[in-house]
């Protein structure tokens, strides 16, 4: 049993000061402190919560103390100091956090918070009093005094999250940390990530994209701290081209002989067997309990017919009467058998789905909606299947399309509304997600990207967690981002650590002179004598030159023109240029050119800037 407190005297006085009741306020009911999401429950009470240098947070318990720790370095980063951490009684000014399993009401993820003369957040789970304390960050950023008063906070639905397709443009570790803190502190807690971890089994997979195991395993840590699960995807039997572009003998032929990269051929054993051995791979990096398998659009711009083999297939396995769609779905049905064997629940998109097969899927599979297609939400429902709603209309496309959030807020748009049905209630709907894809991989930077995903972040946030209007207007509701800032933590990555000016690029016996200029996103361009350097050449994958060794070279400046743009990225002493586009840094090769290479495979060149007139 876990010790409470030091003295019964102590926890006897503690319990009468925050479970009485709060002083009734003389004047009206006031609104609720602004946070996101909102609070839909908060009875105010008279005076003030103070936040200052003598605060500290008590903690008595395991799973009280790891919340604490984290809250202490969030309060840190925040500007408010470092409090200390500590067990037994509380005092005024204080911040007392609690888990008491025996508040069922609040939930897996529920919490109560009381602001007095101290500030409690008590919850049922280590989880439910983290996301209380995010409520106390955001009220601490907008000042030291919180409004006394209590709410009692517990999310609508159970998943809430951002998917991110890093699956062919490689998105930098320190935007991806900054994704984490910033889920959180908005109290989202599921990140989908598709893409490539560089594998020891397969080194012919090896091309860039990659993350190292270790890169991933530091990602997957800050989540587990900060309660976000960080679920990988390999999209299969579709969409696997950055994983067989070099296995011919795993890619599907088409009935011409045509070998086709993206497409794992299903009726091959090897194929699934290459397949399960990287969820094995995954399976040293990532801890969450599901897997995902895409399973979309294996047949895009195409169709079975020209695959007589997958019919065959079919019919040997399941009769004379089977389609070419129960191949596919058989497929999906293995992988699920062989992720529960590995404790993980499968999930996939919707697309795939056609009820053009015999075959159903195995219950318990997880359908990601995106796409309106024959087969509705409600179908999926009425047949049990655990249903997430991505809907297309939540889409950040880099290049592309962009949700609109501000249309989506005035329409009270909430998880029940799918993509070709609306359904009336929200039973077997777990949550929802936004969903950013680099279809056109150079048409925005990354810190693009976040300027349109923070607003976005935040509605989905508010229509997942509670009300997904509290506010009339959508300028009121942003005015709420604003209030509470950025997560504790937080890198502005727009940052360009050097003036604008004319430098002389120096590393080791190559230099150049050039004149750096920082772009509207934060970037760099480094305009030469003969134009403005450029990554160009190779073979394009979405638009982009993904190759190691491709050079940079000087071409006419675009403004327009992202692979132009650079990333000066402190270093022993100096910089490395950083392609914001590819993410690769730039080499010096034997021959004195400059071309990008994976850090991982050679060492990038450090510059030293030193100015000129």
């Amino acid at each position: 049993m876990r010790r409470r407190w030091r003295t019964v005297g102590v926890l006897a006085a503690l319990t009468l000061l925050l479970t009485a009741p709060l002083p009734a306020v003389a004047q009206e009911k006031t609104d609720p402190p602004l946070t996101v999401p909102a609070l839909s429950d908060w009875t105010p009470a008279s005076g003030t919560y103070r936040y200052d240098r003598s605060t500290r947070l008590v903690a008595d318990g395991a799973e009280e103390r790891r919340v604490a720790d984290t809250l202490a370095d969030d309060l840190r980063d925040a500007g408010h100091g470092t409090p200390p951490v500590v067990r037994g009684g509380s005092r005024p000014g204080d911040i007392v956090i609690d888990v008491q399993p025996s508040r069922t009401t609040l939930g897996a993820e529920g919490y109560e918070l009381r602001a007095g003369t101290r500030l409690s957040v008590t919850a049922a789970t280590e989880t439910g009093a983290f996301y209380g304390t995010r409520t106390l960050l955001q009220l601490l950023a907008q000042g030291d005094r919180v409004p006394a008063g209590r709410t009692v906070d517990v999310p609508r639905y159970k998943e809430r999250g951002v998917g991110v397709c890093a699956c062919y443009i490689h998105v930098s570790m320190p935007w991806l940390e900054n994704l984490v803190r910033e889920m959180a502190y908005n109290k989202l807690n599921q990140l989908l990530l598709e893409l490539k971890v560089k594998s020891d089994a397969h080194p012919e997979a090896n091309t860039w994209g990659y993350y190292t195991k270790d890169e991933i395993r530091g990602l997957v840590a800050l989540g587990k701290r900060y309660h976000v699960e960080i679920i990988p995807e390999i999209n299969s039997p579709g969409h696997m081209d950055p994983w067989i572009e070099n296995r011919p003998d795993l890619q599907l032929t088409d009935s011409d002989g045509n070998k086709q990269p993206s497409r794992l051929d299903i009726t091959r054993p090897e194929a699934f067997a290459y397949y399960t051995g990287l969820i094995d791979e995954y399976a040293d990096v990532f801890t969450s309990t599901s897997w995902h398998m895409g399973a979309d659009e294996y047949m895009l711009g195409s169709d079975f017919a020209k695959y007589p083999q997958i019919l065959k297939y079919a019919q040997g396995r399941f009769g004379p009467d089977a389609t070419p769609q129960d191949a596919f779905i058989d497929f999906v049905n293995r992988v699920h058998t062989y992720a529960v064997g590995k404790g993980k629940r499968l999930r996939i998109w919707n697309d795939g789905l056609t009820g053009a097969n015999t075959v159903p899927v195995t219950s318990g599979t997880t359908v990601e909606h995106w796409l309106n297609v024959a087969t509705k939400p409600s179908q999926l429902r009425a047949q049990g299947y655990p249903l997430m709603n991505a809907a297309y209309a939540l889409y950040l496309v880099r290049g592309g399309f962009h949700s609109d959030t501000k249309g989506l807020y005035e329409q009270s748009w909430d998880p029940r509304s799918f993509e070709g049905e609306k359904l009336a209630t929200a039973e077997g709907i777990t949550g929802a997600k936004i969903s950013l894809w680099p279809d056109n991989g150079r048409g925005e930077t990354e810190n693009e990207v976040a300027a349109s995903l923070w607003p976005a972040l935040r509605h989905l946030a508010q229509a997942t967690w509670g009300d997904p209007h509290p506010d009339a207007t959508y300028a009121d509701f942003t005015a709420r981002g604003t209030a509470v800032g950025h997560a504790p933590g937080w890198r502005d990555l727009t940052r360009v650590p050097v003036a604008d000016g004319s430098y002389t690029f120096s590393s080791g016996s190559r230099s150049f002179d050039a004149g750096v200029t920082r772009t509207a996103d934060g970037y760099a361009t480094v305009r030469t004598a003969d134009g403005c350097l450029e990554i160009r050449g190779g073979k394009l994958t979405l638009n982009v030159p993904l190759q190691p060794g491709v050079e940079a070279t000087p071409q006419t400046c675009d403004s327009k023109n992202t692979l132009q743009r650079w990333q000066l990225e402190p270093a022993s002493g100096g910089y490395r240029l950083v392609n914001a586009i590819t993410r690769m840094p730039l080499g010096v090769t034997d021959g004195g050119r400059l071309a990008q290479y994976p850090p991982d495979q050679r060492t990038p060149a450090v510059w030293h800037l030193s100015s000129r007139p």
